[in-house]
């Protein structure tokens, strides 16, 4: 078969048209030194997606193509290859036929990994035919088929060394967490969290056992349950390597982790809280390079890319970003000073923590116990002549008057409120107590927020409105409109949802809105004059989202319920 032959990737996609040969220079370079094969450095630096790495090498080397989550894995291969030869070389058996001349199907990352199919020929004596599939694809599939084998060893393992072990002696070994089980146990559980798309981690104590949750697409869905003997050890394994005491556990701590999976840095905030049954345990993961997206990936619409644009034009003034915990205020400010971050601009961000670095900008953390909270930190960046200050969030008078003070001084100030929509945040600030003309004068744009999740292609469900739904998306009673519904794949996991997109209110401070706030106007007042200058509400634009097909109805209602 033609794909013995020894033919090097890069010609492969410049042959398809994928990358020029500039760009494969640069990702020789990046490579030099790093221990990553050139695939892995060319996704790794967004030259290129594994889809498109897929494509090329199926349509080049006449392969077929295969995706390991709609596949149906036949029950014969589970045990054929050790788990830990599949994971070192990224590689995952599917399908097997003895009547078909004894070929072992095998879904691979790199299907020119020549030493890879030799060893695999000798473990099992059989001809191995490659099938490509994305890294992705392959390690989602080791988890979901081996993961959970893994653990239970692992598990098993631990029981018993403690089974051998006196009363006394378990103790001792308690404090002892560095032992392998228990720290694959936890590695383990990040990794599939990353891979599954989770955002947090709750490991939860409850009477009987441990039962560990993920939060995916902002729904939280149970994965596992342990023994509650485990918990101690899982609590003290994550305290290690948190950077926290593990002799404390009658106290809240916070900590900090950071974790390679599969070759992309993660940041894990960690909240340690003892309830009555034992301490549990959040983990958030955010991927370093997750925050700063590109502007055409929030999802902003068209009119409303035009507004946001316009707004970050403004030389000097206040953009608010608002919403609440967890709707991708952060996403939308990091992405906002990407693209400010130009060389002739210094920007200084003053955060609690700091979410994510970026090259260019000059970046504070607040530390109370060293007094620096976010005004004193304040004071201290306007003597560093700023042009652009990111204020991680307002929390009180103190930082609303100096953020409105620097804006009106000739500097753009981007920050975060906690509100439900766009009028309300005006108001807002004057309940801080900043007076109504300062706020006219200083802010230039709000942008509320939410996100809601969208539906799986693969499986969502058409409906015909019924006169309900046509009431709630504030359509004419006799309209005939196709609405979908979530169902559920193996592409999503059984979820019927699939990532999120960004709902968006964003209201521009004209002239005759700031009219109206420096009177003292209410928040209805500015809401109905933004809507007669074209403003979209929350809730229409997640009618929008509904009528296209993209979300259900029930997410619309979850966003827009108080609107």
């Amino acid at each position: 078969m033609d794909y013995r032959k020894k033919i090097r990737l890069g010609d492969v996609l410049i042959n398809s048209g994928i990358i020029t040969e500039e760009q494969l220079q640069k990702g020789l370079q990046l490579q030099k030194g790093s221990g990553r094969k050139l695939g892995e450095t060319l996704v790794d630096e967004g030259i290129t997606t594994e889809e498109n790495i897929v494509k090329a090498l199926s349509d080049q080397l006449h392969l077929d193509t295969v995706d390991l989550q709609n596949a149906i894995i036949s029950e014969e291969v589970h045990d054929l290859i050790p788990v830990n030869v599949l994971k070192k070389y990224k590689i995952f058996p599917f399908a097997y036929s003895m009547e078909s001349a004894n070929i072992l199907r095998v879904a691979m990352a790199d299907p020119m990994d020549m030493v890879a199919m030799d060893d695999i020929n000798i473990i099992t004596n059989l001809q191995v035919e490659p099938v490509v599939a994305t890294t992705r694809s392959i390690m989602l599939a080791l988890d979901k088929y081996y993961g959970q084998a893994e653990v239970d060893s692992a598990l098993e393992e631990y029981a018993r060394e403690k089974e051998i072990l006196s009363e006394e002696q378990a103790d001792i070994y308690n404090e002892d967490v560095n032992n392998s089980p228990i720290v694959q146990l936890v590695k383990n559980m990040i990794d599939q969290a990353v891979r599954q798309r989770a955002s947090d981690i709750h490991i939860e104590p409850m009477e009987r056992q441990v039962r560990i949750r993920y939060r995916i697409d902002g729904a939280l869905y149970e994965k596992a349950n342990y023994n509650i003997r485990l918990l101690p050890a899982i609590a003290a394994r994550i305290k290690i390597i948190g950077g926290m005491d593990i002799s404390e556990k009658r106290k809240p701590q916070d900590g900090r982790i950071t974790q390679i999976v599969d070759r992309s840095e993660f940041d894990i905030r960690v909240s340690i809280l003892p309830t009555v049954y034992g301490e549990k345990v959040v983990m958030r993961l955010t991927s370093k390079n997750a925050l700063t997206k590109e502007k055409s990936q929030l999802g902003l619409k068209p009119a409303d890319m035009k507004k946001f644009d316009h707004i970050l034009q403004n030389p000097h003034g206040i953009l608010l970003v608002t919403g609440p915990t967890g709707s991708g205020k952060s996403t939308t400010l990091y992405t906002a000073l990407s693209e400010l971050n130009k060389e002739d601009v210094n920007i200084i961000t003053v955060e609690d923590p700091v979410e994510a670095n970026i090259d260019g900008i000059n970046q504070v953390q607040v530390n109370n116990k060293a007094n620096l909270t976010f005004a004193s930190a304040l004071r201290s960046i306007l003597r560093q002549d700023p042009d652009i200050i990111m204020i991680g969030e307002i929390r009180d008078q103190e930082t609303a008057s100096i953020a409105v003070q620097a804006s009106i001084t000739g500097h753009l100030v981007v920050s975060t409120l906690h509100t439900n929509s766009a009028a309300s945040t005006i108001t807002r600030l004057e309940d801080m107590g900043i007076e109504p003309y300062l706020i006219a004068d200083s802010t230039v744009g709000v942008i509320a927020q939410r996100l809601v999740r969208r539906l799986c292609p693969s499986c969502k469900k058409a409906k015909k409105a019924d006169a309900d739904a046509l009431e709630l998306l504030s359509q004419p009673k006799d309209a005939d409109i196709t609405i979908y519904e979530p169902c559920g794949c193996p592409q999503c996991d059984g979820t019927g949802f699939k990532g999120r997109i960004g709902v968006y209110e964003i209201m521009e401070v004209t002239q005759p809105l700031k009219n109206i706030i420096s009177k003292n106007g209410n928040a209805e007042e500015i809401k109905e004059k933004a809507l007669e200058e074209g403003m979209h509400t929350l809730r229409m634009s997640a009618t929008e989202y509904v009528l296209d097909g993209i979300t259900s109805l029930e997410e619309m209602i979850k966003v827009s319920f108080d609107l």
